[in-house]
């Protein structure tokens, strides 16, 4: 059974930020915040992705192709930040969330639900613009009534 494209896609998200925040952590660089802005990048491939595979299959109608776009943002993302609570439970559990809340702007001492949380806010917003701004930009190829 071949999965829909939005779910593969937002495996594809969640594999990216995962692999790419595994490798900072091995090399040291995850306490750099501008570094960690960058899994932005797997969300645009993803929804990007999932906007081509929707055009090359002949879905040209602009609020089917950006539900489909947001819905892989938000698998994406959810995914990540599931991955995310398991790696910080792992990792030991609210002993762990001050060192990954240094550089985030917190205030305080976040519990790992707060912490998840406040992170799945961002990614969903995120993911909101990354869609706005990719069906705003290949508006010009769906059909105008």
């Amino acid at each position: 059974m071949k999965l829909p494209k939005e779910l593969s896609n937002g495996f594809l998200i969640f594999l990216g930020i995962a692999v790419y925040f595994l490798v900072l952590s091995i090399l040291g660089l995850s306490n750099l915040f501008y570094l960690r802005l960058l899994n932005v990048i797997f969300i645009f491939y993803g929804v990007n992705r999932t906007i081509q595979m929707n055009t090359k299959n002949g879905q040209n109608d602009f609020v089917s192709n950006g539900v489909s776009a947001m819905a892989t943002a938000i698998v994406g993302v959810s995914l990540s930040v599931l991955g995310l609570l398991i790696y910080i439970y792992a990792r030991g559990g609210d002993a762990f969330v001050p060192l990954l809340a240094e550089s985030f702007l917190f205030g305080g001492d976040p519990s790992v639900p707060a912490y998840c949380i406040s992170l799945l806010f961002e990614g969903l917003a995120s993911a909101v613009i990354v869609t706005l701004v990719l069906m705003l930009y290949t508006n010009n190829k769906y059909a105008v009534d």
